[in-house]
């Protein structure tokens, strides 16, 4: 029994190994262009973008609508290109804290509910891009990579 189980455990995780790369890749492209197309259309609209934040009754509309698309837009590049992904993904996923609590808790009748948001889904795929960065095709990597290699040991401890 113990054989069986340490195998459908063992199995995946080998198989999967080679192929790790692929899922913060196919995450950060996913929604990446989605909030880059999104941000770049708020920043092209914001009077309308403004009047919605007004009506939902966002704090400074007029400063936090500009900001907030921003935010997408960039965000959305910086998930495509790998970079700061970590930033990127939190700051994303404060934007759609805001935006449940905003635009959608007043549709909230249960838990089945919130989660069928699609910012309740992408709240989630940032929190774990946020926690297990951009993954190994990004640009974070080969900053991480060259910073690692170029860094000094320190006095003491072996070099990498």
């Amino acid at each position: 029994m113990k054989l069986l189980i340490r195998w459908f455990i063992d199995w995946p995780r080998r198989v999967a190994a080679p192929i790790a790369w692929l899922a913060p890749l196919f995450a950060r492209i996913t929604a990446g262009w989605v909030f880059l197309w999104s941000g770049w259309g708020k920043l092209h609209n914001l009077p309308l973008v403004t009047e919605n934040f007004v009506g939902w009754g966002v704090p400074a509309p007029h400063l936090l609508a500009p900001f907030v698309s921003g935010v997408e837009f960039l965000g959305g590049l910086f998930l495509l290109l790998g970079l700061l992904t970590r930033i990127s993904a939190g700051a994303l996923g404060i934007t759609m804290i805001v935006a449940i609590k905003s635009a959608k808790w007043a549709d909230v009748d249960s838990l089945e509910t919130l989660l069928g948001f699609d910012e309740f889904e992408y709240l989630a795929l940032f929190l774990w891009l946020a926690i297990a960065g951009a993954g190994a095709v990004s640009v974070d990597h080969f900053i991480e990579r060259w910073y690692h290699r170029t860094r000094p040991a320190a006095p003491g401890t072996p070099p990498h």
